[in-house]
């Protein structure tokens, strides 16, 4: 079973509704389009990363090993953002995915 962040879980116990729309537009969002998983977990990396969102970086991290990325397509990922939003801020998503690398090793 996948263990989500507890704000997640309080939020889906207490607005229910919205949790559920929410899950389901991401669902949507991924059946939209001929992307592998993969694929949408190394672009949500980045968007995550873009944003400088430690959990979701975490997150999308996780699930970009568990649809198969190698550790090396994540570090690219990330690096391929460094023209685009700045040596700092990659650098912190670096720092953010090897907590997740290192749990994994």
């Amino acid at each position: 079973m996948k263990k989500f962040p507890s704000q997640y879980l309080k939020i889906g116990e207490k607005f229910k509704k919205y949790h559920d729309a929410l899950s389901n537009l991401g669902k949507a969002a991924k059946e939209a389009g001929p992307l592998d998983e993969k694929t949408s977990q190394l672009i949500q990396l980045a968007a995550a990363a873009a944003i400088r969102s430690e959990g979701s970086v975490h997150s999308h991290a996780r699930r970009a090993l568990e649809a198969g990325a190698k550790p090396d397509e994540i570090y690219h990922a990330l690096l391929l953002l460094t023209s685009t939003i700045g040596f700092p801020n990659v650098s912190a998503a670096l720092s953010w995915a090897e907590d997740v690398l290192k749990k994994k090793k």
